[in-house]
């Protein structure tokens, strides 16, 4: 395989399989072959997990799993049903990037959930590609339509999978439909991320009834699991450098996501007051530095957080906090010993964390963690609060190995 890296432009790996590229240096064609990829990676994971009864099927998930006296942040209750249809119909605006693409691959392997309409401009009047449920045609639905639809109770769920805003104009119309027949709505961007009206969906730390869900960012996501167990112990604010791969920057040719741009090389951008900083800033009710970086592998996240404590700690004790806090996260995994890699996270649905490496003095520690920014990141994590919503089972439908 060593030569193969020598050789390659690029790369991908998932589930052990490594996709390699050379001389492809347009976004488009990069995007076709990964996908390509990821379907026969993604229909591999699907049937193994089926067969060993790794998806909760049916199983639904009553109460919180932190609701013990170990953890810091007990939730109580964490399931809510909005509709008695046995397959809840999804309706998709905004499919063209790499989320949506996973969104559409998760739903077609969901055996709760079916895609009811996929709505893009771009592709208006095309075949979804890649689903096998039925077949379905690209619309390009305008606010006034979803609001249709919604209305007629054909949706139990709306994702708005839109660059951030633009979602305003659909939000509106699905909240403008009679009481008693609004849907469930899960938002990608970072729009409602800061509305309190709004359920941030990051469903490990609080998930309640909700029909208003903004999904977490990546970097996001990532930061928070690594940070939410010391909450207690802050003794300042904790410094977070993330690297993500080149795929977080989206299909929209950049210097960015340019394989040449990147080859051998390492971006840093948005060095202050970057939307992550601010969301997790907001979410923790405590200020954190946030450095990130684009990297030349296409997908993952792997974020170093430097966390001042309050007072003197040991590894084994930070480490005990963290294993009580995602005891029963079937999405968090806690590693044991070593610190979490990239590679080992990328294509999975689960984050890891771990590390703690406590400086000598007891009072600073340092925690990695790991997260795919597609996946759990994003569009894992739209299916698992929509799983929650609905009244299914958190994990229906999310491979767990």
């Amino acid at each position: 395989m060593l030569k193969h890296f020598d050789k390659a432009e690029g790369s991908f790996t998932k589930n052990g399989k490594t996709l390699f590229w050379k001389g492809l240096n347009d976004m488009n064609k990069i995007e076709k072959v990964v996908s390509q990829f990821l379907d026969t990676q993604t229909n591999e994971a699907v049937n193994a997990a089926t067969s060993s009864g790794a998806f909760a099927s049916g199983q639904r998930r009553s109460f919180s799993t932190l609701n013990n006296k170990t953890s810091p942040f007990s939730n109580g209750r964490r399931m809510y049903s909005t509709s008695s249809r046995d397959v809840k119909r999804i309706g998709l605006i905004g499919a063209r990037g790499y989320t949506g693409q996973e969104l559409i691959r998760l739903v077609n392997n969901h055996p709760s959930m079916e895609i009811a309409y996929i709505s893009s401009r771009e592709l208006e009047g095309k075949p979804l590609d890649g689903y096998t449920k039925s077949p379905v045609t690209y619309v390009n639905f305008s606010p006034e339509q979803v609001k249709e639809k919604t209305q007629s109770g054909d949706v139990d769920a709306w994702i708005l999978a839109l660059p951030n805003g633009v979602c305003k104009p659909f939000v509106e119309a699905i909240d403008g439909v009679e009481e008693g027949k609004k849907q469930v709505l899960c938002d990608l961007s970072a729009d409602y991320r800061f509305t309190d009206s709004w359920t941030y969906g990051l469903p490990e730390f609080k998930i309640p009834g909700a029909t208003r869900i903004s999904n977490p960012g990546c970097y996001a996501t990532g930061s928070q699991l690594a940070i939410r167990p010391l909450l207690a112990q802050l003794g300042g604010n904790p410094s977070i450098f993330g690297i993500s791969g080149y795929s977080g920057a989206g299909t929209k040719p950049s210097p960015n996501n340019d394989p040449n741009n990147l080859k051998d090389n390492i971006i840093p951008y948005s060095l202050t007051n970057h939307i992550h900083e601010r969301e997790v800033s907001h979410q923790l009710g405590h200020e954190v530095h946030f450095m990130p970086h684009v990297a030349p592998f296409f997908q993952g996240i792997s974020l170093t957080v430097n966390i001042p404590l309050n007072k003197t700690m040991t590894s084994a004790d930070v480490r005990e906090l963290y294993e009580a806090a995602y005891e029963n996260e079937k999405l968090v995994h806690v590693v044991k010993g070593g610190i979490p890699v990239v590679k080992e996270n990328s294509g999975k649905h689960f984050a890891r964390v771990g590390g703690f490496g406590v400086h000598s003095n007891g009072k600073r520690v340092v925690i990695v963690a790991t997260i795919d920014n597609l996946l759990k990141g994003a569009a894992t994590q739209a299916v698992q609060n929509l799983n929650l919503s609905l009244g299914l089972g958190e994990y229906t439908g999310i491979p767990l190995d």
